[in-house]
Order: structure tokens, then sequence, then C-alpha cells
């Protein structure tokens, strides 16, 4: 077949109210970059959780967001079609990929396939005609497994060298490393740019101030350890002397500043330890106007340890030994001993390269490591091509077998409509007498169903899980039968597309209107209900109540005089047997009055049923089938990831092929008889009976029907008068 890049003519199929493309020839492919992406049905979908490869859709997502959109379909459509002799070979959808089906006349086809050429030979299969998925996998992972592997990263276990080997371990151990197509961690040319420009910067820092620098390094090699031990204490000292100065100022302030007595309380309720938060909180010593700081004893317990640091380690050895207190001015003397080293300090670069040590980062700039390991991260980089060109050949592969598969369940749902299962059907849910085709794979039910309840549909959730320790949640919808069984907690068995089976639980119930036939039967069930909880709560309540008052008739007799003649049993309440009749009387007249109007119909009678059951039944059905008319599956794949352009519904036929109840085989011989059906009373049908004779012989005499066939009997007979004599 020839390619023809022109002006394609397209054919359509109408489903779910939607006109859908056909991608049925390898022209339809080839056009896709010319059909209008606003009649495609959908724009995106997610590359997990869909009954597809993964590796393909990983291909085809070539920005790496997780998502394939329109123009990636496209683009990879269009390149197979280009390297391809023939593009009805994207129909097909061969396991291989035979040689001779790539056009060599273009540089990128040639390219290809000495490609595949040169994978069959590293599998010794020159002979071979064709290259398959796994041919061409088996040799992207050995190159991606080898010291140069084209992805322009080396890690330290691929590197020979023990200088270089150490260089890239220590840009690891400071700066971390970028995953390699091995798996390993591994340094990037950017990690070495960066980690030798800030070895630079540090060691020019560190210049700036080395150890014989005696404004900056003040104590000599102690200076670190005094400057933070006096970085420990600064904040809480200064805190101190102006609390003093604020007491000589003011003496109101004196007691205010040791903290209220109300503290000093609330502090010796509680079980206190010298570090304890609350005890640290306190000033460092007893407040006085002026008063010099101690060092030792009248230091808050929880500083003790730390003001004894800081009089060891910066005191002593700027003030003189044996110092016991420290005043204002010693304090402002020692802060100033100090700010060349802190001054020094704020202008610090690269301090992520302290670990490593100021000789350790010398000795890296000082040899020609870093320019070692650019040539070998350069060399890694330059095999790219060579990896790109084999990524490329199991891309053809895949794009060859998979890519008609994905169009027919993206551009258009073919294979959806013409139930085939597509690529977001998960399996089939058996629960409740039926099988529900239409399940998918969800990640957090609760967010899904916020966004999935707009379908319409009657959805359940489950949690599914194997022996094995599996775990999945899926979303069924329930598009036949009734509702009456199913509840949260119900449990059923799901079949994945491998045919493994799972437990399944119903975990949460999204209801909307399931069938009409659940909508026609709907408000007798309710009124069923309405009665049987009627009367149970009736019968609760008399039986509450009967209890009552046989324990009131058992705790009265206790003790009572036997010899007491017995009471006459209580009579009969004549006003309750009236209100009784009353309510029988009513009763059968509003009997009479609903059987009058109907026979009253005549011939007109069957039509008066007709519209007593759509009275009913009318209202449930009419707003099921105007609800059942917006079933949609577009946000059921939305919350899902997928980005459906077009309004998917599922009516009210296509709902019933997708849920299945269940049926007797064909042919199926069935015995009626039940030894353990429920043995039923006479007396309740006879007494239906019974009534609906009365009301019929009391509309029969209200319309006068009695009347007529009484005054219709046979007529007395006349006697001829008598001949007169």
């Amino acid at each position: 077949m020839a390619k023809d890049t022109g002006t394609h003519r397209w054919r359509f199929f109408r489903a779910g109210n939607v006109d859908q493309a056909r991608i049925e020839t390898g022209a339809d492919v080839l056009g896709l970059g010319d059909l209008d992406m606003k009649i495609w049905v959908a724009l995106a979908c997610p590359v997990r959780g869909l009954e597809f490869d993964e590796r393909t859709l990983a291909l085809l997502d070539t920005d790496g967001d997780g998502r394939i959109r329109a123009p990636e379909i496209q683009a990879a459509a269009a390149w197979a079609c280009r390297v391809l002799k023939d593009p009805e070979l994207m129909i097909r959808a061969p396991e291989a990929l035979r040689l001779e089906w790539i056009d060599d006349g273009t540089p990128e086809g040639a390219h290809l396939l000495a490609t595949a050429r040169r994978i069959l030979n590293g599998h010794g299969k020159d002979d071979a005609g064709e290259v398959t998925i796994l041919d061409a996998t088996e040799a992207g992972g050995v190159l991606a497994k080898s010291r140069m592997n084209g992805d322009g990263i080396q890690s330290p276990a691929a590197i020979d060298e023990p200088v270089l080997k150490a260089l890239a371990t220590d840009i690891l151990a400071t700066l971390g490393g970028a995953a390699g197509a091995d798996g390993e961690a591994g340094v990037t040319k950017a990690a070495l740019d960066t980690f030798l420009q800030t070895a630079a910067a540090y060691m020019a820092w560190l210049d700036k101030a080395g150890p014989d620098v005696k404004d900056v390094h003040r104590l000599g090699e102690d200076t670190v350890a005094a400057a933070d031990a006096l970085r420990a204490v600064r904040a809480k000292i200064d805190d101190y002397f102006t609390r003093c100065r604020l007491a000589a100022f003011d003496p109101r302030a004196g007691t205010a500043m040791n903290r209220p007595e109300e503290d000093w309380k609330a502090l010796a309720a509680k079980d206190l330890t010298p570090t304890s938060p609350e005890v640290a909180a306190f000033p460092l010593a007893r407040i006085e106007p002026d008063r010099a700081l101690p060092l030792s004893d009248g230091v808050n317990p929880a500083w003790a340890a730390t003001i004894a640091a800081f009089r060891d380690r910066v005191v002593e050895p700027l003030l003189g030994k044996g110092r016991t207190s420290l005043t204002l001015a010693d304090w402002h003397r020692v802060t100033a001993e100090f700010a060349a080293y802190e001054t020094w300090q704020a202008q610090k670069v690269g301090a992520i390269l302290e670990p490593l040590g100021a000789p350790r980062v010398r000795e890296i700039l000082a040899s020609d490591a870093g320019a070692g390991l650019a040539a070998l991260i350069a060399a890694d980089a330059a095999v790219a091509p060579q990896m790109k060109a084999i990524v490329d050949v199991e891309r053809l592969v895949r794009y060859v077998r998979d890519l008609n598969l994905l169009l027919n369940n993206y551009v258009s749902f073919t294979d959806f409509y013409a139930r085939r299962k597509a690529v977001f059907q998960a399996g089939t849910l058996f629960i409740d007498g039926r099988a529900c085709d239409l399940c998918l794979r969800v990640d957090d039910p609760g967010r899904h169903g916020t966004m999935a309840s707009l379908a319409r549909m009657y959805l359940l959730y489950c949690d599914c899980t194997r022996p094995s320790g599996e775990r999945m949640s899926i979303v069924a919808a329930i598009t036949n039968g009734d509702s009456d069984n199913l509840m949260v907690g119900r449990n059923g068995v799901f079949y994945d597309r491998k045919g493994r089976d799972w437990d399944a639980t119903v975990t949460k119930i999204v209801e909307n209107p399931i069938s009409l036939r659940q909508a026609f039967w709907s408000p007798y069930k309710k009124f069923l209900r309405m009665v049987e909880e009627q009367v149970a709560k009736r019968a609760a309540v008399a039986e509450a109540a009967s209890e009552a008052r046989v324990v009131g008739a058992a705790q009265a007799t206790v003790g009572a005089d036997k010899a007491k003649p017995p009471t006459e049993p209580k009579k009969i309440d004549i006003g309750t047997v009236a209100a009784l009749g009353v309510a029988v009387g009513g009763i059968t007249a509003a009997m009479g009055m609903l059987l009058q109007s109907f026979f009253g119909l005549g011939m007109w009678m069957p039509l008066g049923i007709l519209g007593l059951v759509l009275l009913i039944s009318g209202p449930s059905l009419l707003i099921a089938w105007l609800k059942l008319r917006k079933r949609n599956l577009g946000p059921i794949l939305d919350a899902n990831g997928w980005a459906v352009n077009a309004l998917t519904r599922v009516n009210i036929p296509f709902g019933a092929a997708l849920t299945s109840l269940g049926q007797l085989p064909p042919g199926a011989e069935r015995s009626m008889s039940d030894p353990y059906a429920e043995k039923q009373s006479v007396w309740p049908r006879l007494l239906l009976i019974a009534l609906i004779l009365a009301g019929i012989a009391f509309g029969l005499h209200k319309t006068g029907v009695i009347g007529r066939w009484l005054e219709s009997g046979p007529t007395p007979t006349e006697v001829a008068p008598a001949p007169d004599q």
C-alpha cells in the first residue's frame, strides 16, 4: 500500500450518542495528524492502571509526565508510518517486526534497519528475518548495564580508576546523585561542574582567614569551639544584662524581671528536673540592678553546664583564670573579640563540602581527577545515539503490535462499545446473582467517588484481596437488576483480565437508578417496607407494654392475702368494640367508594387498572428514565486521570449488556417442587377473598346493579277475567 499523505476520507460509527472515528486501515492511522481533536473521544489517559503494556505507554509518554496526550499519539502514529513501508502493518498488530517491513529508503529507516540487524547479531540470530520485543529489550538491558550505556551518568561501582572512583564517591556523599540506566546512583556532568565550582569557592573563603590570622582566629585552634560555646549562651546572657539594667532604671521592675510569684507557684506544682524547659525559661540568675553574672554559684540549674563551658572556653582564655562572675563590660569585650570571626563565618560558601575536610578539597582541586571524570562522562554520553537506536527499534516493534489497540480505546471507544473489553476495564465482578463487566481500578475510592458520582450510575467500590497478600480497589457499575441485596459489607468475587480471582468486599456505594424494572417496583417495595417497619414498631411497643403489665401484676401479688376472693375478669369495653366497628365500617366504605368508581367505568375498567398502575409507578419510572438517559462513562474515567472529550452515554440497552443477570441455561429442566417451601395457611387467603367479595357486593349494591338484577326477575302471571255467566 502506498503512503497517501493527502486528505483522508474518514468513516464514523455512532455509539454512546457520539460519532466516533473508525480506525480500520493504515490510512486511518496515517491520517490521525489531520483528525480534528475536538472529535476524539479522549484527549489524555494515565500510564498506569490500564490493561495495556506499561512499557509501551512509557515510550509513548515522551515528556514523562505520567499521561498520554493526543499530540503524543499523533507523533507516535506519524513516526511509525514514516519508517514502515506499509502503514497497514499498524492494523495487523504482529508480534514481531520483519526486517523487510522497515523502509530503508530514508536515513532514519536505514539507521533503524542497521540497528535491528546489530541486535540480531548480538543474539547470534544473523539469519533471523524478524526482531521481537524480547530481542530489543534484552539488547537495551545489556547496554544499560554496561559501563558506557549512553545515559551520561557514572556510578562509582562502574569506575575502575581509584582516583576517579574516590571523586565520584565524594560527589555522591555531598551533592547526591542521579539514577542511571543501570539503576545505580551516579554523577552527571552538571553535578561534577557544581562540585568543582563549590570546592573552589570554599577554598577561596578559607584562604581569606587562615589559622594564622589573629583577628579571626582569636583563640587559635580553639576558636571554633569557643565560638560555639559563645553562640549557645549569647541570647540568654543578653537577656540577663538587659533585665538587670531595667531593674536599675526603675526599682519597680526588679520583682517583675525575676518573674512573678504566680510563675514560681505554677513551677512548684510540677515535677522538675534541671533540664526542664520550664526551668530553662527563667532568667540565668537573680536579677538585681547592675549585678554581674555569676559563672558558678547562683546560676539557673538548666543553664549551669552551658555557662560552665562558656567560662572554661571563652571567659578564662580571654579574661584570665579564676573568674567567678562576668560584668557587663566584660561581656562587651568578649563579644567584640569574636566580631571578626563571626563576620568571616557569615561570608562562608561551600559549607556542604565541610564534611570532606579542607585537605581533601585542596587535594581534589590540585589534581586532574575532575578532568578525568568529565572525560569519562563525555565518553558515556557519546554512546547515547546507539542506545537511542536500540530503544527506537523496541519502540517500533511495540507500536506495530500495540498502537492500534490503544487507538481504538482512545481516539474512539470501539472496543468498549463492541463489548471487547476496553483497556480501562479491569475485569468482572460477580455479586448478587449478576456479572458486572464495567469495573475499573481505583487508587483512592473516596476521592474517586466525588467525581464519579456525576456519572449517574449505581457504583460499588470494593476492596479486593488475594491469599498472596495482593490488594487493590475497584469500582463496579451496576447497570441491570435491582439494589435490594446490595449493601456495604457484601462479599463477591472479582476476576481480573488474567483470570485470577480476588475476594471483593463492598466498602462504599454511590446510589442511582439501575433499571426501569427497579423503578417500576420501587414504590410498592417502599410501601411494603414502610408497613413492615410500622408493624414491627407497634409489635415492639405492644410487647414492651405486655411485659410491663406482667411484671407489675407479679409485683402486686407478692405478699397478697391468699384468702382474698378472686376478682371477676374484666369485661370487654363497649367503647373499644364501637371504635373497632367504626374503623371497619370506614375501611369498607372507602373500598366501596373505590369499587363504585371502578365498576362505574364499565368496559373501560382495564384502562382504569392501567391508570392506577401509572399513578403509582409512573413518577418513579419517569425519574429513572430521565436519569438512565444521562448515564455517562466520562466522569468515572476522568476520576481515574483520563480526559474524556465526548459524552460517552451508557443507555438502557447497553447498560443491560454490561451487567448480565443469572439465567438458567437453555433447555434446562426445572422442578417447581420445593420440599422446604414454607407452609402457607389458608385462612389469610380466605379472609382476603371474603373481603374482596364483600367489597364487590357493596360496590354492586352502590351502583344499583343488584337492584336492577332483582327488578328484572319474572313478573306475576296475569289471570284472565271469567266470562260472564
